[in-house]
Formats: C-alpha cells, sequence, structure tokens
C-alpha cells in the first residue's frame, strides 16, 4: 500500500481470491465506512487496473486496486453549535463526551443538530476522509449510547487512528445496566453478528456469514431487583454489538427499544422491576473509558467520560430499592 495525497493502491494476493472489492477496500485502514467506499466506487474513484468496476467485482490474485478519496474542499455540512463537553484537545484530534439522543453524523431524517456539526462549528476543522457526511468520524456510537469519542482534524491523524481501531490496539470500556443477573463474575461473548434478513435496520447472532464479534464483560453489582450493572469491553467493533450480545445472552441493556424487552415481555416482568423502567428513556448504555495511542505524539492516552446524570439517577434508584427491600 502507498498513500499519496489521500490516495491508496494495493495488489491483490492468493488470499483475496473471489472477494468482493468493496469488501477488500473495507479490511484496509483508510477511515471510511463500507458505504462510503461504494459512494466513491460508483463515482469512478475506485479503479482495478485502469478500469472503474462495479463493487460486487471479485478480485483475483495480481489485480492492481486503487483508490482516490477526495479532499475535504467536497465538504457541504454547515456547522452549528451542538451541546457536548470536550474531554481533550490539541492540533490533531478532539475526545468527546457525547450525551445520548444526539446523532454522530448527517443522514437520513437527521441532517442538523449532529454531532459533526457541533464539532465543526466549535474547531473550524475536521479530517474530510471521512466522506461529505462524516469529517472527522473514525468511529461512532448509536444516537441513544453516551460517552467518549475521538474525532481526527487532519487526514495524517484520521488514517492513524482508523489503523489503530482496525488492528484492535484501541481498549474500548462501557458501563452498561442490563436485565437479570449474569451468571458468573465475569465472561466473553464470541458470536458472529450479521445483518438481521427480516428487519434490514437491524443486527442479529447468526450462524453463517456473519463478522466475528467478540464482547468480554465483567459483572460490577447485582441489584436485588432484578438488574445487572457490568463492565464491558468490545474486542472488536460491529454495528451495535454490546446490545446485539448481551440481548442474545439473554440479558438486554435495560431501556433498549431495538433489543431490549418488548412491551408485552415488559408487562411480565415483577412490580419491582416495572416500576423502575418509567424512569428509562434510553438505552443504559455509556462509552466509559477509551485508549489511544496519540498518533503524532506516540504517548499512551485514556480518556475517561462521568457517568451521565440520567444513568446515575437510575443506579441511585437501583440503590434505594435495594435498601427498602431489605428491610421488609
Amino acid at each position: 500500500m502507498s498513500p499519496k495525497e489521500n490516495r491508496f493502491c494495493w495488489t491483490a494476493g492468493p488470499e483475496d481470491f473471489e472477494i468482493r472489492l468493496d469488501r477488500f477496500l473495507a479490511s484496509k485502514p483508510i477511515g471510511i465506512s463500507r458505504a462510503r467506499i461504494q459512494d466513491l466506487i460508483r463515482e469512478g474513484k475506485v479503479l482495478v487496473g485502469d478500469a472503474a468496476v462495479k463493487a460486487s467485482r471479485r478480485l483475483r490474485p495480481g489485480d492492481i486496486i486503487s483508490i482516490e478519496i477526495p479532499p475535504s474542499s467536497a465538504w457541504k455540512i454547515e456547522p452549528e453549535p451542538v451541546p457536548f463537553e470536550v474531554l481533550y484537545e490539541d492540533g490533531f484530534l478532539i475526545v468527546i463526551n457525547k450525551p445520548a439522543g444526539i446523532v454522530v453524523h448527517p443522514g437520513a431524517g437527521h441532517w442538523k443538530g449532529t454531532l459533526v456539526q457541533g464539532v465543526m462549528d466549535h474547531c473550524k476543522g475536521l479530517s474530510g476522509i471521512g466522506g461529505v457526511e462524516r469529517p472527522g468520524v473514525v468511529h461512532r456510537l448509536d444516537k441513544d449510547t453516551s460517552g467518549v469519542m475521538i474525532m481526527a482534524k487532519d487526514d495524517k491523524t484520521h488514517l492513524a487512528l482508523s489503523a489503530q481501531f482496525k488492528a484492535g490496539q484501541v481498549r474500548k470500556n462501557y458501563l452498561a445496566v442490563v436485565h437479570g443477573k449474569m451468571p458468573s463474575d465475569a465472561g466473553t461473548i464470541n458470536l458472529p453478528i450479521g445483518r438481521n434478513p427480516l428487519r434490514r435496520k437491524e443486527m442479529t447472532v447468526v450462524g453463517e456469514g456473519g463478522r466475528n464479534a467478540v464482547t468480554l464483560w465483567r459483572r460490577v453489582r447485582d441489584f436485588l431487583c432484578g438488574f445487572s450493572l457490568l463492565s464491558v469491553r468490545l474486542k472488536t467493533g460491529r454495528t451495535h454489538q454490546i446490545r446485539v450480545h448481551l440481548g442474545h445472552q439473554g440479558h438486554p441493556i435495560v431501556g433498549d427499544a431495538v433489543y431490549g424487552y418488548r412491551r408485552s415481555q415488559e408487562a411480565s416482568l415483577d412490580g419491582w422491576r416495572k416500576g423502575l423502567l418509567p424512569r428509562v428513556s434510553r438505552q443504559m448504555l455509556h462509552s466509559h473509558i477509551l485508549c489511544i495511542r496519540h498518533p503524532e505524539e506516540e504517548r499512551d492516552m485514556e480518556f475517561v467520560a462521568p457517568v451521565p446524570e440520567d444513568m446515575k439517577a437510575f443506579l441511585t434508584a437501583l440503590e434505594d430499592l435495594e435498601i427498602s427491600r431489605k428491610k421488609l
């Protein structure tokens, strides 16, 4: 691979035989999503040899694949004030404590009020590698997940951070409140995740065709009223990974409207647990700690996002209920 002004080139090897072009490129640390790659393929920015081809093109050993990522001058997003806390900032990157309820980048149904627009308003410059809609975005959090996120201010930093995420060198720890009591003090969930064949916007554990997904969890505290607080560490970074894995284990995250308990299931809960759920307005999942190696300064850095007020309030309610039950 040889980068030059956001141009990259690879030669397909024997291990790449019959791999789709878009999937091949998505495995490379170039800082853009598979959807963005497919857009660039359609725009003729990706060549196999000297020819523009389709995303479904199957590779052969010896194929020369090149991609050109347009410069940041293509941005169309309008900056606007969006509330968030800055945990750290320098000339290369910015680390944010994202509030729940804010979408990371513009997309269908969310063209304004995103975190990207707020960060652009704050720092006036972000990497352009992520494309028109995702400048500076190295990784994402779901809309209703709070906590620490990192964004790149320039393309070199973006590529270096993306490489760390691809290689599994970034430590990501979350806090999650789940239904039920976990079967042990700690465990590992190693189950592949893929697109739900019936509900295409959702992910699910699949037997074949999914992507490797590994989640490590540790019990922080059990509550007598039927909830548990977990510390969760991601070894991979699949879409909705923690929510899918914990839900599949029978311990969905409290307040998760997609992978959590349905209303019919909530109705069958005992009175103690059911009575607490109206206090929750979003999934109780918080990106707590993020550890990276600074691409420019070459030093390890750890960033911690404090537990948000709504999660603290719910945990306090669980503690108060536990005290009340012990007195009975």
